[in-house]
């Protein structure tokens, strides 16, 4: 259930940080609404999900998928561009954090 709530957090995450892009610096009412709740909803289900994950697990898988989903959908929705460095830097958060997964916390 704890991933679950992680994976909502992430969701929602990804919601905020795209309407906050819109909201043009808090000018536009309803992206900069939509972001505010968004990320109230963000933060209620992270802090639920910190009651069985380590916080430093949690925390990179969080900002880890929230950089590279707001990466691409940058690149897709927002046209910005991507650099050859940059993409090899998404990949090595990608293997940062599946690393820190897999052996970052004792068992």
């Amino acid at each position: 259930m704890e991933y679950v709530l992680l994976g909502i957090a992430i969701f929602f995450e990804i919601l905020a940080s795209s309407l906050l892009h819109t909201s043009k610096g808090f000018t536009q009412l309803w992206p900069s609404l939509g972001c505010i709740v968004f990320y109230s909803i963000c933060f209620f289900a992270f802090s639920k999900a910190l009651l069985k994950i380590d916080l430093g697990i949690a925390y990179a898988t969080w900002s880890a998928v929230g950089i590279i989903a707001t990466t691409i959908i940058g690149v897709l929705i927002f046209d910005q561009k991507l650099t050859m460095i940059g993409g090899f830097s998404i990949l090595l958060i990608i293997v940062g954090c599946l690393l820190l997964n897999l052996y970052g916390s004792p068992r």
